[in-house]
């Protein structure tokens, strides 16, 4: 098999299984753990995974993106540390905008029920788990309802979040930078991100480590338009250092 071919197949195993392991993909494709560890690094030169030990991850972009159905099982245990120190951030606000995606689901699933809130959301899922939560109030943003993640985008969606003023966001992305800032596959996608963080007063950033130094098609805002970034202890001290000199508090749990 011939580089090019094997490393094709190592990318839609890749983003089929929302990861590749070099040992098993040495032995499914009965050839030398060396080789596979080149095929990532060419992968990863062409901006289309990210190398972690022993094994990388897929980038999304406009040609790929993870669905819901994949995020639920990617990287769990991260995730639900994220969601529980991200809502420590809460204070006093009594309006907020939760992202799409796995980990503003965990989190919206954590908010105080013992005070009233508002809680703004593109995703239908969210919305769902949540909406007969006590002292819970759910807004549910209009628009086409993609597919692929079950949030609502487009310009019914922005033109009603262009009416609040909200109090905290909670947001995530496909990927973060220091160069390109956040970023995400879809321009629709993008503009509802973008529009929640022109209307809200605060932000905070949620995203496990795999997102960071990851760039994807669209951008939708910069790291010092965030109060905080949350994420795990896979992304570095250094690493984090960096980001926190652009502004944003970092948070490693």
């Amino acid at each position: 098999m011939r580089a090019e071919e094997r490393q094709h197949r190592i990318l839609v195993l890749a983003r089929q299984e929302g990861r590749i392991d070099v040992a098993l993909a040495a032995t499914r494709f009965d050839v030398a753990p060396e080789t596979i560890r080149r095929d990532l690094s060419e992968l990863q030169r062409r901006g289309l995974v990210r190398r972690t030990h022993g094994g990388a991850y897929p980038v999304e972009s406009a040609g790929f993106e993870t669905g819901l159905a994949e995020r639920v099982n990617l990287h769990v245990d991260n995730k639900r540390r994220i969601a529980a120190e991200a809502v420590k951030l809460l204070g006093d606000a009594e309006t907020v905008f939760v992202d799409e995606g796995y980990t503003p689901q965990i989190l919206a699933a954590s908010l105080p029920t013992d005070r009233p809130l508002t809680m703004v959301t593109a995703s239908l899922a969210t919305a769902a788990a949540v909406a007969d939560s006590a002292n819970l109030t759910v807004l549910l943003l209009g628009g086409r309802v993609r597919a692929r993640t079950l949030a609502t985008v487009g310009s019914w969606a922005c033109s009603m979040l262009g009416g609040f003023v909200i109090d905290l966001a909670f947001l995530g992305s496909n990927g973060i930078s220091r160069e390109h800032g956040l970023t995400t596959p879809d321009p629709v996608v993008a503009d509802v991100k973008a529009k929640a963080i022109e209307v809200s007063r605060r932000r905070v950033f949620m995203g496990d480590h795999s997102k960071f130094g990851v760039s994807s098609f669209c951008r939708f805002a910069e790291i010092d338009q965030f109060e905080a970034i949350v994420t795990d202890t896979g992304l570095s001290v250094a690493e984090a250092r960096r980001y926190s000199l652009l502004g944003p508090t970092v948070m490693r749990v």
